[in-house]
C-alpha cells in the first residue's frame, strides 16, 4: 500500500514539537521511532518487517534496548502490531498526527492548531490555558466596561449567550467582570453597551469604540494568542531555574589558599612523631 507524499520536515517537526512531549518519549524510545518511520512511511510503506537485530544494529543498540521500546510505542498507539512471528515482527507505523495521544496536531511549532479543529473551531472553554488567553487578550480589562479585572474579580462571558446557541469561539468569548456578567445576562450585548452609556459607566467615545471592537470581535479580527506546549515551559522554567543558580551560587570570591611549605608543619606534628 503506497502513501500519498509525505512532508518530512513536517512530520519532524510534529514529531518534536508535539509527539515527544505528548507520549513522554524517551530517548530510547524516539530513535526506534525514528528508525521505524525512516524505513517505512518515509519510502511509501505504511507497514513494515523487521527483526529486533537489524532494529538494533540500525540504531545503534543493543537488542535489550530496542525490545521494551518497541513495546512502549505499541502500547502508546505510534505503533499497531500486525503479525509476530520468531523471524520477527510486522508493524503498521503511525505519523504523529495519526496517533490518539496527539491526534491533529500540526504545525510548526508552539500555538498552532489542531489538525482538523482550526482556530475558528477551537473550544476556548476546554481548558484553562484557552480561556486564560481570552483574558491575556483583553489585557486586564472588562470588555464591556473596561474596568480593571483580576484573577478573583473576572470571568468569560458568551456575547452571544448559550441559550441562543452562542458558541465558545474566540469570536464570542470575552473577558468580562462579574458585574457586567451578571448584569448582561442574555441581553444583546449591543444594547448592554448602550445600557452602560446610559448608566454614565462609558462615555460616548468609549462607546463607540467598544460597538467597533464588537463588530472587530465578530469578524474574528480580535484574535488571542494561543498558549504555548507544556514541554515548552518546563523547559524554559528549568534553564531560567539552572540560570539562576549559577549565578547566585558563588557570589564572593573565594580566599586564596596558602602556600604549602613542609618545614611549617613541626609546630602542628604530634608530639610521640617529633623527632
Amino acid at each position: 500500500m503506497k502513501n500519498k507524499k509525505l512532508d518530512a520536515i513536517q512530520i519532524w517537526k510534529q514529531f518534536e514539537d508535539y509527539m515527544v512531549p505528548r507520549l513522554e518519549l524517551s530517548v530510547v524510545d524516539r530513535a526506534v521511532y525514528s528508525h521505524l518511520v525512516r524505513h517505512s512511511r518515509l519510502e511509501g510503506k505504511l507497514r513494515l518487517s523487521f527483526s529486533m537485530a537489524w532494529l538494533a544494529r540500525g540504531t545503534r543498540l543493543s537488542t535489550g534496548g530496542v525490545r521494551p521500546a518497541v513495546r512502549q510505542l505499541i502500547a502508546k498507539g505510534a505503533l499497531r502490531l500486525v503479525e509476530r512471528t520468531k523471524a520477527g515482527h510486522v508493524v503498521e507505523v503511525k505519523l504523529p498526527e495519526d496517533i490518539r495521544g496527539c491526534q491533529g496536531m500540526v504545525g510548526s511549532g508552539p500555538g498552532c492548531s489542531p489538525r482538523g479543529v482550526s482556530l475558528e473551531e477551537t473550544d476556548f472553554w476546554e481548558t484553562k490555558a484557552l480561556r486564560e488567553a481570552i483574558h491575556e487578550r483583553e489585557r486586564g480589562r472588562c470588555f464591556y466596561c473596561l474596568g480593571r479585572v483580576t484573577g478573583r474579580t473576572r470571568c468569560l462571558d458568551h456575547v452571544v449567550p448559550q441559550v441562543q446557541m452562542g458558541s465558545n469561539s474566540y469570536r464570542n468569548l470575552v473577558s468580562s467582570c462579574m458585574e457586567c456578567n451578571a448584569q448582561k445576562g442574555e441581553m444583546p450585548a449591543e444594547d448592554f453597551l448602550r445600557w452602560l452609556c446610559r448608566e454614565r459607566r462609558l462615555t460616548s467615545a468609549e462607546l463607540a469604540d467598544r460597538l467597533r471592537k464588537l463588530d472587530a470581535l465578530a469578524a474574528g479580527e480580535l484574535r488571542p494568542v494561543l498558549p504555548a506546549l507544556p514541554h515548552q515551559s518546563t523547559v524554559g522554567a528549568r534553564f531560567s531555574a539552572s540560570q539562576s543558580a549559577s549565578s547566585f551560587a558563588n557570589p564572593l570570591p573565594r580566599k586564596p589558599r596558602p602556600t604549602y611549605h613542609p618545614e611549617n608543619l613541626g609546630a602542628f606534628s604530634r608530639p610521640g612523631n617529633r623527632r
